[in-house]
């Protein structure tokens, strides 16, 4: 948990911030999750299919939720850092001297993360949908409505990202307590008027209703999942609250909500089997419709900014971690880092958002296409925790197998019944994922193989060094900083330097910019500074995946080194990588071209490591691929 909000909040206050954040998702699942479970059994909708069906949304919330994200994994974090990406830090760390596993590792969290894009365009639109449906079980003639009122909340909601959450997040909470709040009365109600459904407790109730439908089990597994696709971001926004206070969040107030409504949802069918068509919004009486709408509307949105805050956040770490090309990422809040808006990534889920309402038209059908990103993601995450609580935590192998094994049994079977969703709009998110999935496998192996080429026609730093100044060229005054990724090879830009103007500065740094396997590197360990003679240093600049990389502000630590940096005498000189394709098979032709967009459309490296442009000259080189 970053210690701001630690030193500034308490644990309670903490509890009550992550209502909106972290349980968005999950706590808005009750409006659609019982229906589409039942949706197939509509025709021959009984007493025991309805019990059946409210148990195996209650233990798999118990058995997924509860005890595995919130007791178990929420334990594997990464310096208080969750979610795939942190988790793939430390996994391909547990596993780095061990290349197949490492590789394996790497694979494993990439899949996870394409799949989790898939999970952010189907959130902001299944739940605000489905939100808005509610004006047609108030007034019928209100339907051709829903889709016009639904893409423009969904436009204003992205359209003010830029803004950041800062200046609405503080209504998170409150609306979300409101809403949870809501959940628990009206289920407790109809509780109160058939308790017979609290037979639903027993668990062979679920295992009977999952298992006992024929072919039919795989869409009723499928849907069931429904139930906590928000279960993720339990994980993932842990570094955000804190794990106590996300847990305590969820034992004292979402899970008793959650469980109460999806029995009164359950015990209103027992009532009334009709009300399949949305058992959700039939809960209230007519009059409660419309503030209802609206609540769940705002519900909904906030939901579905805390999957679009999660969308630039997974996207920033796997800049840092190499898996995508840079992007212009700003900060929208001076008090907290995680607050930032990527422009391209907010205007891609837009249109793939809009897309899939449009393409769709209804949460029935997007809830098809919903669950097979949300298991494959949960199916990768129960993989790399085997990796950690082996080889890292070295773990008894017989307890991690029979640990991950459970967990990849109960992963596995929804997966595997979200598959057979496929046709009827699981494509979708599979699409998505897989377009992603090959530009972050494009990305990483085209940087592999540059700085290959790199190292292939590298010369050694020290011995070059001795060479120059056995006679060296004149020295001017001022200090110039040579970018270089790699410690121990001359920078391209000094050779070009040399080479055209065939002189020194009084004092040379070889700065390497280096992104750790862990999401904060604390300032007394960032900077490290080696003098090597003749007024030369090298520097190299540590920070986590989840640091913001202001090279300013790291170079002002310089000076507990001895080493001090005056901007208006200091020049920032780098390579620009002209990259040519070189058709050598290493990579398909095709893929090569494709990361010489990418690279060519990168922002700015200047940009990304916050250098003043004024300060920065660009010296070419041609890189064969």
């Amino acid at each position: 948990m970053s210690n701001t909000l630690s030193k500034e909040y308490s644990e309670k206050t903490l509890a009550f911030m992550a209502l909106g954040v972290v349980y968005g998702d999950i706590g808005t699942s009750p409006l659609y999750a019982l229906r589409e479970t039942l949706r197939g059994l509509e025709e021959h909708l009984t007493s025991t299919s309805i019990i059946g069906a409210i148990s195996a949304i209650f233990w798999a919330l118990m058995l997924i939720v509860s005890l595995k994200y919130v007791i178990l994994i929420m334990r594997a974090d990464n310096q208080g850092e969750g979610g795939i990406m942190a988790l793939l830090a430390m996994a391909s760390s547990a596993v780095k001297r061990r290349p197949s596993l490492h590789l394996s590792a790497v694979l494993m969290g990439v899949i996870g993360a394409a799949f989790f894009y898939g999970d952010a365009v189907l959130t902001p639109a299944i739940s605000v949908l489905s939100a808005i449906e509610g004006i047609e079980v108030a007034h019928d003639g209100f339907q051709s409505y829903i889709i016009p009122v639904t893409i423009g909340i969904l436009v204003a909601l992205f359209a003010l990202q830029y803004r950041g959450t800062a200046s609405v997040g503080i209504l998170f909470g409150p609306i979300c307590l409101c809403w949870f709040v809501v959940l628990a009365v009206s289920g407790g109600y109809h509780i109160y008027l058939r308790p017979e459904i609290i037979a639903a407790v027993n668990p062979l109730h679920a295992l009977y209703f999952v298992f006992g439908h024929g072919w039919k089990s795989f869409w009723v597994l499928g849907a069931v999942l429904l139930a906590f696709t928000g279960a993720e971001a339990l994980y993932a926004d842990m570094g955000h609250f804190g794990r106590s206070p996300i847990q305590k969040a969820w034992f004292f107030l979402v899970f008793p909500a959650l469980a109460l409504n999806y029995f009164g949802q359950g015990a209103l069918l027992l009532e009334n089997p009709k009300a399949l068509e949305n058992p959700f919004y039939h809960l209230f009486s007519s009059w409660a419709l419309y503030p209802m709408v609206a609540l769940a509307a705002a519900a909904t949105i906030i939901a579905s900014q805390a999957t679009i805050s999660g969308a630039y956040s997974m996207t920033k770490q796997a800049i840092q971690l190499g898996f995508l090309p840079r992007m212009q990422i700003l900060q929208t809040s001076f008090k907290e880092i995680g607050q930032i808006y990527v422009p391209f990534v907010n205007w891609m889920l837009l249109g793939l958002v809009l897309l899939a309402v449009i393409g769709f038209g209804s949460s029935s059908k997007l809830a098809a296409a919903y669950g097979i990103a949300v298991s494959g993601t949960m199916l990768l995450t129960t993989c790399l925790t085997f990796f950690i609580i082996y080889y890292r935590w070295n773990l008894n192998l017989f307890f991690c197998f029979i640990v991950t094994g459970f967990f990849l049994g109960i992963d596995g079977a929804f997966f595997i019944a979200n598959v057979a969703k496929i046709s009827d709009g699981g494509w979708f998110p599979l699409v998505i994922g897989v377009i992603m999935l090959g530009i972050m496998f494009i990305w990483w192996r085209g940087r592999f193989m540059v700085v290959a080429r790199l190292k292939k026609e590298a010369i050694n730093l020290e011995p070059f060094l001795g060479q120059i100044f056995i006679n060296p060229p004149p020295r001017v005054s001022g200090t110039a900083v040579f970018l270089t990724g790699s410690q121990r090879a001359v920078p391209q830009a000094l050779l070009q330097n040399l080479k055209h103007n065939k002189i020194l500065h009084e004092r040379l740094v070889f700065l390497t910019v280096h992104i750790e396997n862990e999401p904060w590197v604390p300032f007394n360990e960032r900077v490290f500074v080696e003098p090597l003679g003749n007024e030369c240093y090298r520097l190299v600049l540590r920070f986590g995946f989840k640091n913001r990389i202001d090279v300013l502000q790291a170079l002002a630590l310089c000076k507990v080194a001895h080493l001090s940096f005056d901007l208006e005498h200091t020049s920032f000189f780098m390579s620009r990588e002209t990259l040519v394709p070189a058709g050598d098979q290493e990579m398909p032709l095709w893929s090569e071209h494709l990361f010489i967009f990418m690279a060519r459309n990168a922002d700015h490296i200047a940009d990304y490591l916050e250098l003043p442009p004024d300060r920065v000259i660009e010296l070419g080189a041609q890189i064969d691929i």
